[in-house]
């Protein structure tokens, strides 16, 4: 069984991640098994060049085959803003809550009237000082009209998902992963892994 070190300690992805690869002959940890290691910087202008710096960081500090990811969401009115900067949108502390009003108030502030968004998610894999596989996935969609749904984390609530006429804060864990963006990338990864 090989070790893989899954460059996360987000508990929303961590369980996406888990669910996809079930049944792989691979053991997992986090970064949470290794609290004393210094934070990868992410200093890349797109989520290819973050998932990539933070796989190769990791991989060196810890010699591990190693997983990282960059996931954002991205508002067409907004010039695909937050993107890279998602996660920190606003400031570092910002509530979900918060990003959500100040998205929404400047989509007003423009007048914009295009109200299409989707999710993005690189994904690389490093084993010592080199990526030996990465992708890129999307899933197209919608601002919704108003936050909705209690489940997933971050941007769900407001992204609106034509398809299921729902967004992803109301599907269940099953339904979004079938067709997110890292859903996708996750299954791309683990054929990788199946066929390697």
């Amino acid at each position: 069984m090989r070790g893989l070190l899954v460059a996360t300690t987000n508990p929303g992805k961590l369980r996406e991640i888990r669910s996809i690869l079930d049944g792989l002959p691979i053991q997992l940890t986090t970064l949470a098994d290794f609290p004393d290691l210094p934070v990868a910087e992410e200093t890349g202008t797109s989520f290819v060049e973050n998932a990539r710096q933070k796989a190769l960081h990791y991989a060196g500090l810890t010699s591990m085959f190693t997983m990282a990811e960059d996931s954002g969401f991205e508002v067409a009115a907004l010039d695909r803003e937050p993107g890279v900067y998602s996660a920190r949108y606003l400031r570092d502390d910002a509530t979900y809550e918060e990003r959500f009003a100040d998205i929404y108030r400047r989509v007003r502030e423009r007048g914009a009237q295009d109200p299409t968004a989707r999710f993005v998610c690189a994904l690389a894999v490093a084993d010592g000082k080199r990526v030996v596989f990465d992708t890129t996935a999307t899933v197209e969609g919608k601002l919704a009209a108003a936050p909705a749904g209690p489940n997933g984390f971050g941007y769900d609530p407001i992204f609106f998902y034509p398809p299921y006429g729902k967004t992803f804060g109301e599907v269940s864990d099953a339904q979004k992963t079938a067709v997110s963006h890292r859903g996708r990338a996750m299954r791309a990864f683990r054929k990788f892994i199946e066929t390697s």
